[in-house]
């Protein structure tokens, strides 16, 4: 009788392999761990700390079963709204005002780090003490702000709009009525779509992106914890890259703009999308959007949504129908402080603000530049500064000019306010200071030195569509000042 009998050898591998297991999850877990650790940091962790920091980055990113966006608008600025300038005043107290059942609150450089400490400690949404102190490490204001924004969404959720931005519509007006709040948990607005200059070499990384100084989410959505992870991983990235701790890494505009910024924004939201639909998704399902579309509970805007305008991207003005927000820019000046890459003879192609010829002037000659004379590159040079001298004087002129306006209005007001019967005076409580205008405001009139030299040719972009990614001035506040808890 022939007996069956088994394989020697393929029971032996079994059970090895059953007693071998824990060893072989023991030396994946060390890995993991050793990775995790940031060489370049000031404070090391435990192995405990690492632990929780791993099994905390392995955690699912869970959104909350939410049918209803949070009635809340979120605004983050250096100050309280009590000692708000006049013009952020003004975008601000647009909020409140258009959106009289929503909670306003402003997170400020008094109170920001109170807030993550409550919301990412051990008894927060999400115990993350690695957020907790990338965050107080940072000194980089820019970063800093758009982590905040992230962190904040994410654990309460509702509406963050920038300090220089001001409602046009109110919030409860932004889902059009043919899709249902119910499936719609993140509410986003395209703010670039120039795809025709992908590859160039400065404004490829920015052409085509998702607006991110205004947008409204649900709490908990993936994207906001996307973000977050990417902007750590990134940090320290950076850190050890540059052989400093966090809290000295330098950064010019476009490793912002990538790093924490629009780009990031764009790139978190594209890799959600993609996770919810199974499906890669290109920007040519975002370009020249005429009408909402909602991909997964992601819910895209036209660019006029939150970035009408521009003067680019097919935009129209803030008289649009479709227009929410309207942007005024003055609070954008961290570029300071992260400068652009500026030519000595043709200045920024950003000055150019997408217009194709301008772009393609600006590449041409800029190309060209190098194989110059040496007189001739001082001649363009001594041109570039002239220039950039008279839009100077003419900027100062026209900001002396409306300081002294305001001043005459102010004084005009305060006058007529001290000849009412029975005034005793403008309550010296109410008056706060207003800084001079800003003097480096954009001018659109204003031709850049690189639109002054035409090329001999132009310069082809190739196109790749499919990218993947002290005076003084009385007012009531309106204002309401939450403290976080």
């Amino acid at each position: 009788m022939h007996l069956k009998t088994p394989s020697i050898s393929g029971g032996r591998f079994r059970k090895q392999s059953k007693r071998a297991a824990p060893v072989y999850i023991a030396c994946a877990l060390l890995l993991l761990l050793y990775t995790q650790i940031d060489h370049f940091e000031r404070f090391q962790h435990t192995p405990g700390e690492v632990l929780k920091r791993v099994l905390a980055y392995q955690q699912p990113m869970l959104r909350a079963q939410d049918t209803k966006f949070p009635k809340k608008i979120w605004q983050t600025w250096k100050t309280d709204p009590l000692e708000f300038e006049q013009r952020e005043s003004e975008r601000a107290r647009t909020w409140p005002q258009k959106n009289p059942g929503h909670r306003y609150e402003v997170l400020t450089d008094n109170n920001d780090l109170d807030y993550v400490e409550t919301h990412f400690g051990r008894d927060g949404v999400v115990y993350r003490p690695d957020i907790i102190e990338t965050y107080r490490t940072l000194n980089a204001t820019i970063i800093k702000a758009d982590l905040l924004r992230y962190l904040v969404m994410y654990a309460e959720g509702g509406v963050y709009a920038d300090i220089d931005v001001e409602n046009l519509r109110a919030v409860n007006t932004w889902i059009p009525p043919q899709f249902n709040e119910s499936d719609v948990d993140l509410v986003i607005s395209v703010e670039i779509d120039e795809p025709a200059f992908v590859n160039h070499t400065i404004l490829g990384q920015k052409s085509q992106s998702f607006c991110q100084w205004t947008f409204m989410t649900k709490p908990r959505h993936p994207v906001m914890m996307r973000l977050i992870e990417h902007v750590l991983h990134w940090l320290n990235e950076v850190a050890q890259k540059q052989a400093v701790p966090i809290s000295d890494i330098k950064l010019n505009f476009d490793e912002v703009i990538t790093g924490t910024g629009p780009s990031a924004f764009t790139t978190a939201v594209l890799a959600e999308m993609a996770a919810q639909t199974h499906r890669r998704l290109y920007w040519d399902t975002f370009h020249a959007l005429t009408q909402p579309v909602l991909v997964g509970n992601i819910l895209v805007l036209t660019v006029d949504s939150f970035a009408a305008g521009q003067g680019h991207s097919n935009s129209l003005s803030h008289d649009s129908p479709n227009a929410l927000v309207k942007h005024h820019y003055h609070a954008s000046l961290w570029p300071s402080r992260h400068p652009r890459y500026s030519h000595p003879a043709y200045g920024m192609v950003e000055e150019c603000n997408w217009e194709p010829a301008c772009v393609w002037n600006w590449t041409e000659n800029t190309a060209a530049f190098d194989g110059l004379s040496f007189d001739d590159k001082v001649k363009l040079i001594k041109e570039k500064e002239q220039i950039d001298k008279e839009r100077y004087d003419a900027e100062v002129a026209e900001d002396e000019a409306a300081a002294k306006e305001e001043n005459e209005r102010l004084q005009a007001e305060l006058k007529a306010h001290s000849l009412e019967p029975n005034n005793q005076g403008v309550n010296k409580r109410s008056r706060r200071k207003i800084r001079h205008p800003q003097k480096f405001k954009h001018n659109e009139n204003f031709k850049s030195s690189h639109q002054l030299n035409k090329p001999t040719r132009p310069v082809i972009l190739e196109a790749n569509p499919k990218c993947e990614y002290e005076e003084t001035l009385a007012f009531e506040p309106i204002f309401r000042i939450s403290t976080p808890v």
